[in-house]
């Protein structure tokens, strides 16, 4: 004998009807079996919404109502080929449903006994329905009106079953009846004065867990729309995994903390007679599932699945007058139990300062008026202070039996969540290591779910997701990039690369799944009008774990919203040098909110494209060293240029090429004043720990003043022309000495210059080709030959090769 259950999906249309029919004749060749059945998908929803519309003397029950009676009449007519019995029993139903409403509607009550009344039509019905569809097939089920037989007290909406009559009638009828299948409905049963009573939503499952407990069946299957239960909420975490199997303690604090596939009360019964359970899905029938039962079966796994529970209110009594005083919690926890409020987790201080206890934010009200009135004298003495409601919490949960063996468990799930700006409120951990319980913000669910599935359970795999702005020259190979690496990234070093936001100065694109990078031009180009403070939101508001903002401009209006992307625990990477090269003030800034945070701020293509030159620095001075000069070609454009420029050409038209071939920023100006070049040496010497400024670097410009003056980019290249005799001097002075042009930064005693240099055969700078870029460090381990970082230093390419890097480098962190 077993019992199968099928819930309100299972049940919720005539096709999947015929599907659960199918299961059962299957199951019936071997075996007696025993069918609980729910009300179709969504009525009991509806009979709730009728009685609460028809309690508050709104007419709009009526249409409920219709929608009700219309959906059980189609269903008998096409299962039954409309059989005239049941759809006279069916109407008969709806009549008793219709004048329950209207009694409803006439006194203005729904009191919780009639509610149970109400609520009860939903299965009453379906049952008889799915009985005579099963007789449609020639299998022939009997029905068992399950109020026959399960008896409980009278706690409406939530009756608790009285076990010993209930087993009794249970065994009774089966004794007497030799019914292959027996269809119950489910939810429903009745108390000792044969009033209608409910198990509680998702009772169904309960009914068929008392049935099979009584009659101590070889198996209890509940049929539903998913595989199994799953490791997280699949429609939260994608990445979610069916569970094959799972301990009866485990399921249970799984499903108690939010696992919704299994009603929690469902557990016990089967519990105390080793009845394995299995979770099926109706939709793949041959699927293996779920299987529950004493041994978990987990091949030494710690972490079975992480569940929660949304809608938490969290109260807090606290005061110095708790410190020794005796039949506080009872006195709370009695006041709670009279209101009939529901405590989902506990914890309290060693101190005995503090009581704290999660419960439904919507009995927040009533328990902080009850806590209040109960500790009034107290109160009132100044020895406890009134009781706190925080609202907008959830409970997250790990759970796993192995938890207590394997140690760190809970400085993983506390350090993760911590990495990722997840605030947690309090912590509830049992003595038996079952599970670890946190409260957080609500809007943090979903991220934090990711977060902890992604550390326990992907194989170490890291999603970092990506918000681009600035899609131009860099920006665009950037992508070409990411989509050419994506597979090997996640083949080779388990690193899931999603672009979730791309922005250029027009349009914008925001995709919570993913951007396809096959067609992201196109999806830009019919995106949604650019705006900065929109995306910034976005990227906010998604809450996503492991967010990662890349910035790709030159925009200093862009590069003063790093703060409120690392406050928001989204890691900054730029190749934008405004930001460090701005006030010393905000740059430290920047640097605190990165470790307040815990997230990263990367800027290593800020000076000198995709070279390791920030990386090394700081390698140094990590290991102790200590700069004492530095000298450097920090200006792949400037190299470029004057590596180009000879003596005779123009200077206009070597500047001309070096911006279409993309080694200068989209204003040359910016590279030719020196501003650019100062940036950089200001920025390795705040690396180096310095505390300068801009105007701190002495800048000596080779341009002219009516270069320097000139209104636009199309103005300036009109004053190249004009003051083409000033360039040709510069380089025909060069070449009368044998030397070259180079615009060198220096860095020497705390002071900071950069300037055009002419320079001979003598030096390291001297044979610097094409945009190349090249940074002596002497340090005190390097007094007199230097430690050299060279290679090309300008370009689409090696620029975004290095956003790449950093990129990549998160994955580390």
């Amino acid at each position: 004998m077993r019992v199968l259950k099928f819930g309100g999906t299972s049940v919720g249309s005539t096709k999947n009807i015929q599907k659960v029919i199918k299961i059962v004749a299957h199951s019936s060749e071997s075996d007696r079996c025993l069918v609980v059945v729910s009300a179709f998908s969504g009525i009991t929803n509806k009979l709730l919404t009728a009685g609460s519309l028809a309690a508050a003397k709104k007419d709009d029950y009526i249409d409920i109502f219709k929608q009700v009676s219309d959906t059980h009449s189609a269903f008998a007519k096409e299962l039954t080929n409309s059989n005239p019995e049941i759809l006279a029993t069916v109407s008969k139903l709806m009549s008793d449903l219709e004048a329950l409403l209207q009694g409803i509607f006439l006194i203005n009550e729904l009191s919780p006994m009639t509610l149970d009344k109400l609520a009860s039509f939903g299965e009453r019905t379906s049952a008889i329905i799915i009985t005579a569809a099963f007789k449609t097939e020639g299998i022939p089920a009997s029905y068992k009106d399950s109020r026959e037989l399960i008896i409980t007290n009278e706690q409406y909406t939530k009756a608790a079953v009285l076990y010993d009559k209930t087993n009794q009638n249970i065994q009774e009828h089966f004794n007497h009846s030799d019914a292959q299948v027996t269809i119950f409905p489910g939810f429903i049963s009745s108390s000792e004065q044969g009033q209608i009573t409910t198990l509680g939503r998702g009772g169904s499952d309960y009914t068929a867990a008392i049935l099979a407990a009584a009659l101590d069946v070889k198996a209890l299957e509940i049929w539903t729309d998913v595989s199994g239960m799953y490791s997280a909420n699949p429609k939260l975490v994608k990445q979610a995994k069916p569970i094959k199997s799972i301990s009866y303690h485990e399921a249970m604090e799984l499903s108690h903390f939010g696992a919704k596939v299994l009603y929690p009360p469902t557990i016990a019964p089967v519990m105390q007679k080793d009845i394995p359970l299995y979770i099926k899905n109706t939709m793949e029938p041959e699927a293996y599932g779920t299987k529950i039962s004493l041994d978990s079966n987990g091949n030494n796994q710690p972490i079975k699945g992480i569940s929660h529970i949304e809608n938490i209110a969290l109260l807090t009594l606290e005061g110095a007058g708790l410190i020794g005083l005796s039949g506080v919690s009872k006195r709370l926890f009695e006041t709670l139990s009279i209101h009939h409020i529901n405590v989902v987790l506990i914890t309290q201080a060693s101190s005995e300062h503090s009581i704290c206890v999660g419960i439904d934010a919507h009995q927040a009200q009533i328990a902080q008026e009850a806590i209040d009135a109960e500790f009034a004298y107290e109160i009132s003495q100044y020895k406890i202070d009134p009781i706190v409601v925080e609202k907008d919490l959830a409970i997250i949960a790990l759970v796993g039996e192995r938890m207590k063996s394997h140690q760190g468990v809970a400085g993983r799930m506390f350090r993760t969540l911590g990495k990722n700006n997840v605030n947690i409120r309090a912590i509830a951990q049992g003595a038996s290591e079952k599970n670890i319980s946190a409260v957080i913000a609500q809007k943090d669910v979903k991220k934090a779910l990711n977060s902890l599935h992604e550390r326990f359970f992907e194989d170490q795999h890291k999603q970092l997701n990506l918000f681009i702005m600035g899609v131009g020259n860099v920006g665009g190979r950037l992508m070409a990039q990411i989509a050419q690496q994506q597979e090997y990234l996640l083949n080779n070093l388990n690193l899931n690369l999603r672009v979730l936001g791309i922005s250029n100065s027009r349009k914008m694109i925001l995709q919570e799944e993913g951007i396809n990078l096959k067609n992201w031009q196109e999806l830009l180009d019919n995106g949604e009008e650019a705006s900065m403070v929109r995306f910034r939101e976005s990227a906010i508001n998604l809450n996503i774990r492991n967010s990662v903002f890349v910035d790709v401009t030159a925009n200093e209006e862009v590069a003063m919203t790093y703060g409120d992307y690392l406050r928001n625990s989204i890691a900054v990477v730029a190749c934008n040098k405004i930001a460090c090269a701005s006030t010393f003030e905000n740059y430290s800034e920047l640097k605190e909110l990165s470790k307040k945070y815990n997230t990263q701020f990367m800027f290593e293509t800020n000076v000198g494209a995709g070279l390791p030159i920030i990386d090394t620095l700081g390698n140094l001075i990590a290991s102790g060293d200590k700069i004492t000069r530095i000298q450097a070609v920090l200006s792949g454009s400037l190299n470029f240029v004057f590596n180009n420029f000879k003596s005779g050409d123009s200077f206009h038209d070597v500047v001309q090429q070096a911006k279409t071939e993309g080694y200068t920023e989209p204003d040359p100006r910016i590279d030719l004043s020196g501003v650019d070049v100062a940036r950089k040496i200001l920025i390795l010497a705040r690396e180096s720990g310095l505390k300068l400024n801009l105007e701190d670097i002495t800048n000596e410009p080779f341009l002219t003043q009516n270069n320097l003056e000139s209104t636009d980019v199309p103005h300036f290249f009109e004053t190249l022309k004009e003051d083409a005799s000033h360039f040709e001097k510069l380089v025909a002075d060069a070449d009368s000495k044998g030397e070259r042009l180079k615009y060198v930064a220096e860095l020497n005693n705390g002071k900071a210059s950069v300037g055009l240099q002419s320079v001979g055969p003598e030096s390291d700078f001297y044979k610097l080709e094409g945009k190349d870029n090249i940074v002596l460090f002497y340090t005190e381990r390097y007094p007199d030959q230097p430690l050299i970082v060279k290679g090309a230093g300008a370009g689409g390419d090696v620029t975004a090769s290095g956003l790449f890097s950093d990129i990549i480098r998160l994955r580390q962190n």
